[in-house]
C-alpha cells in the first residue's frame, strides 16, 4: 500500500498540476488534500493570528484569510524576502517584506501579536535544512499550546519526491524534534494518505 501511495505522490508531484491550482483566482502551490487539512485545523484551533513564512503569489495567504473570514476572527501575517507583484488584498492580511529569520522581521511580527492570542504558524519559505531549522527554533516560541506549527514540503529530498534537492524541511524537522519535546507529529493529519507535508503537522503539546 505504501509503495502505491508513494508512486501516486511522485506522479502527482511530477505532473506539476499543483502549480496550476488556484484559490479565488490566485495561484496556490499546494496539494488540495492539504488545504482540506488546513481548513480543519483553522476551524479547530480558532487562531487569532496565523504567521506564514513564504508569500510568493499570496495564494495560501488569501486561503488562510478566507478561512478566518468564515470563522469570523483572526488575521494573517505573511513574510517573504521577495514577494511577487500584485499580491491579493484582504482586510485580514498584513505583508512583511524580509527574511523570516531576520531579527527586525521577527520583532515586527512579535509586535503584531496581542496578549492572549492563539497563534498558528505555517513555514513555507527557503527549503534548505539550515534555514528551516532556524525558522523552527524561532517560530516555535510563537505557537500557542494546542495549536500547530506546520512545516511544508517535507516531501522533498526523496520523501518521496525530488531526491536531488538536498537536505531540506524533513531533515530540519528531524533535528528540531530531537531537541524539542514541546511538539509532536499529529499523525491524524495524514488521513488522506498523500500530503506534501509528511510528518509536518506539529501540534504543540506543552
Amino acid at each position: 500500500m505504501s509503495d502505491f501511495i508513494d508512486q501516486f505522490h511522485r506522479h502527482y508531484y511530477d505532473s506539476l498540476v499543483w502549480q496550476n491550482t488556484r484559490w479565488l483566482g490566485v495561484q496556490i502551490l499546494k496539494m488540495p488534500l492539504d488545504l482540506m487539512i488546513y481548513q480543519e485545523i483553522v476551524y479547530e484551533v480558532q487562531p487569532d493570528l496565523i504567521i506564514e513564512s513564504g508569500t510568493f503569489n499570496g495564494g495560501s495567504t488569501l486561503f488562510f484569510a478566507s478561512m478566518l473570514e468564515l470563522i469570523g476572527k483572526g488575521r494573517v501575517v505573511s513574510i517573504d524576502v521577495a514577494p511577487q507583484a500584485d499580491l491579493p488584498v484582504h482586510p485580514r492580511i498584513t505583508y512583511v517584506r524580509g527574511s523570516s529569520t531576520d531579527g527586525e522581521v521577527i520583532r515586527q511580527v512579535n509586535a503584531m501579536r496581542n496578549p492572549g492570542d492563539v497563534v498558528l504558524v505555517n513555514l513555507d519559505s527557503d527549503h534548505s535544512a539550515p534555514h528551516v531549522l532556524s525558522e523552527l527554533r524561532v517560530y516555535s516560541h510563537f505557537v500557542t499550546t494546542g495549536s500547530y506549527l506546520i512545516v511544508e514540503d517535507t516531501n522533498i529530498h526523496g520523501h518521496p519526491v525530488l531526491p536531488s534537492h538536498g537536505p531540506g524541511p524533513m531533515e530540519a524537522l528531524d533535528a528540531f524534534l530531537q531537541e524539542n519535546d514541546r511538539f509532536a507529529v499529529d499523525e491524524s493529519r495524514h488521513k488522506f494518505f498523500v500530503t506534501f507535508n509528511p510528518r509536518g503537522y506539529l501540534r504543540k503539546i506543552k
